[in-house]
């Protein structure tokens, strides 16, 4: 069953051009990885500090094994290190 894994960061404005390689980087890697269907990055109109990731997996096991992956984690590590906050991340399904 295909997942969607929705990922909230918060990133302050004078950081942002810091963090756009990175998360450049990390969609790349993540396109190389099996299972992985899409995934588009979204930028709150009200709110431009809040950044919304919406990521499409074949199945939860497939997201598990990337967001376990050590090239990812340390990724993630720069980015939460940037951005000041840790990254939220919540896991939907077709119900």
């Amino acid at each position: 069953m295909a997942v969607r894994i929705i990922i909230v960061r918060h990133v302050p404005q004078e950081k942002a051009n810091d963090l756009r390689p990175l998360l450049l980087q990390m969609r790349s890697l993540a396109n190389a990885q099996p299972g992985y269907i899409s995934g588009e990055t979204l930028v709150n109109y009200d709110d431009t500090t809040e950044y919304l990731v919406i990521s499409t997996w074949k199945t939860l096991d497939d997201w598990n094994k990337w967001l376990n992956d050590p090239q990812r984690r340390a990724l993630q590590s720069k980015v939460d290190e940037i951005t000041g906050s840790e990254t939220l991340y919540s896991v939907y399904y077709n119900g």
